[in-house]
């Protein structure tokens, strides 16, 4: 067994060689899906890329949806207190003439999802989509402070 590999070509298979291109994946034996069956729907997903702040005012999510239209994009209430945004970015046409050199863009669908506190008001949620950026508004309920009644000490 060498302890450098061979560089003209002969694959070797050994458990016990460092530089075996044979690599075993213990992830291989479970019955999900390898990151080569994953779609590129993963992809996509992790493109989405949303911030969440919370004002005095409401709970603010910012989306990142470059080249996504806002007719392809869907914002929905679910289960009374989640927020789901779902959406697919196209795949670009290709001609057969192209010649492509680098694909780092990413294409699929894409679905993010957000539970939100009992405080949010999930019947007024406001989309709007501006240069790539969705942004959705969601009221927050005014928190009532407690009313303090002063009790006069007798006696």
């Amino acid at each position: 067994m060498s302890i450098i590999p061979s560089l003209f070509g002969g694959r070797r298979s050994s458990v016990f060689d460092p530089f075996s291109l044979d690599i075993w994946d213990p992830i291989s034996d479970f019955p999900i899906a390898k990151p080569s069956d994953v779609s590129r729907e993963t992809s996509a997903l992790v493109n989405a890329r949303v911030d969440w702040k919370e004002t005095p005012e409401a709970h603010v999510f910012k989306a990142d949806l470059p080249g996504i239209k806002k007719e392809e994009v869907k914002v929905e209430v679910e289960d009374g207190n989640i927020l789901q945004i779902t959406g697919e970015r196209k795949v670009e046409k290709e001609d057969k003439n192209d010649k492509w050199h680098r694909v780092e863009r990413s294409s699929g669908k894409f679905t993010r999802r957000f539970r939100l506190p009992e405080n949010a008001k999930m019947d007024q949620v406001k989309a709007a989509m501006e240069n790539g950026v969705l942004t959705i508004t969601v009221p927050k309920e005014q928190v009532k402070k407690p009313e303090v009644k002063s009790i006069e000490i007798s006696g």
